[in-house]
């Protein structure tokens, strides 16, 4: 394992554990001052607020989110960051699990500059409401 191989671990375990710890700004603190993400080509969230204030909706949505690391992959200073979560939505109380991935591009001093998350919205909704898969 290379040192950035190193680095990109840790990084991405610090962040997992930053997750699962329920704490919004913990999460925010892995960004630039001016870092931002966006997920599913939505409305970007921008600053260390706005990224605390998304992670603080899904704590809200899925008050025992635990998110587990399913590996990454590096590309200079592009990671891919790639993840499940399972959990219990607060209004409906159904179990959820949902995989999905971000795209970062870090900043020099290894903080997330830019991340592009993704993951199946229509399956989200489908767990939510307890509808089963069609096949």
């Amino acid at each position: 394992m290379t040192d950035a191989d190193a680095r990109i671990a840790r990084l991405a375990a610090d962040y997992t554990a930053a997750w699962n710890s329920g704490s919004a700004a913990r999460v925010a603190s892995f960004y630039a001052p001016d870092g931002q993400i966006v997920i599913n080509r939505g409305t970007p969230w921008i600053g260390r607020a706005g990224i605390q204030a998304m992670a603080e909706g899904f704590f809200a949505d899925v008050p025992d989110l635990s998110l587990a690391c399913d590996g990454t992959r590096i590309a200079g200073d592009h990671v891919v960051y790639l993840w499940t979560f399972t959990g219990h939505h607060a209004q409906t109380k159904r179990p959820l699990s949902i995989s999905g991935l971000e795209e970062w591009d870090l900043s020099g001093d290894g903080l997330v500059r830019s991340s592009r998350g993704w993951y199946d919205a229509a399956d989200y909704a489908r767990q939510v409401e307890g509808r089963p898969v069609s096949r």
